[in-house]
């Protein structure tokens, strides 16, 4: 089967077209025929070994697919790796059927930065009615879903940023009440003033260094940080105790595997509120481009150069 294979760390560079034997499934798992892979920041830092879990050479890259089991059902699912490619394996556990009316844009759309979106507004942040909700790269994969999500949830206020006049058309297209400028100087006063002069209840960031600290300086009293990357590859300052306690201060920090490990299957009822939503009309997945296989390395530089929006998916057959 044709697949893309690293075989070196490094840049979109090191991303190569290869053939290489169809992947077995053992115990508990099963083959997919791939339709669409998603493209997500982590695949950019597992090629380079910058992610959370450490990666093994050789890999194929790609966490998520959607296709068809044996069987012939629609599924989409989260892997361990080697999702670029033609087939693909994937555990049962985190394999979830696609209903009729869905397409692979959202059902990628939904499995990675959808139930990031879900799980930062609903466990880590926990929004409540009238709040309001800061959404960083707002017009990005999980930006597009967290906003819309906020809305839908009864947000008092969404305040998207976005690096261009087009993003922040977008954010607003899809229900934020206000965009700004995320390359703004001080990002504590342009939130404060984007809230009419008060504090923020939430802020989903995904950015690191200087956006996070001045986020978290723009938090009211109980406010939260949904902290879930870090997309300029820059630390934030180190939280001082102190400070998280004289101003009554939550910073989350949300990794998407974690969820598997809480009981009473949260993951799947957070896909199928997901899936009801698209389906009753009231969220949409924005499609950020397909590409080809063969043109992974032009994925990759498009989302490193963060001029992406929505979803990037990768066509095997291509």
């Amino acid at each position: 089967m044709r697949a893309v294979q690293v075989t070196e760390f490094g840049g979109p560079e090191v991303l190569n077209l290869v053939e290489l034997p169809d992947p077995e499934p053992g115990p508990g798992q099963v083959l997919i025929e791939v339709d669409r892979v998603g493209v997500n920041y982590a695949d950019t830092h597992q090629a380079e070994n910058s992610y959370l879990a450490p990666s093994k050479l050789p890999l194929v890259p790609g966490g998520e697919v959607v296709g068809r089991t044996p069987e012939g059902k629609r599924v989409v699912a989260l892997l361990d790796g080697g999702g670029y490619a033609e087939r693909a394996v994937a555990n049962l556990a985190t394999t979830f059927d696609v209903p009729d009316g869905v397409d692979d844009l959202t059902a990628l759309s939904f499995i990675v930065q959808g139930m990031t979106a879900w799980l930062l507004l609903r466990k880590s942040c926990h929004l409540e009615s009238g709040e309001s909700v800061v959404v960083h790269a707002a017009a990005g994969g999980v930006g597009t879903l967290a906003v819309q999500l906020a809305k839908a949830w009864g947000a008092g206020r969404v305040i998207a940023t976005a690096s261009n006049e087009t993003k922040r058309e977008l954010a607003l297209e899809l229900g934020a009440d206000i965009a700004i400028d995320s390359r703004s100087e001080d990002m504590t006063a342009a939130l404060r003033e984007a809230n009419g002069g008060k504090r923020v209840n939430i802020v989903l960031d995904m950015t690191g260094g200087a956006i996070t600290d001045q986020s978290i300086a723009a938090l009211a009293p109980f406010g939260r940080l949904g902290f879930y990357g870090m997309a300029s590859r820059e630390q934030p300052k180190p939280a001082e105790l102190r400070n998280l306690l004289g101003h009554s201060t939550t910073i989350a920090g949300m990794w998407l595997p974690h969820a598997f490990t809480l009981p009473g299957n949260v993951f799947g009822k957070g896909m199928n509120e997901l899936f009801e939503l698209a389906l009753a009309g009231k969220i949409r997945a924005v499609a950020g481009g397909e590409y080809g296989l063969a043109e992974a390395r032009a994925a990759h530089e498009a989302l490193r150069s963060r001029g992406t929006v929505g979803k990037l998916l990768l066509d095997p057959s291509k």
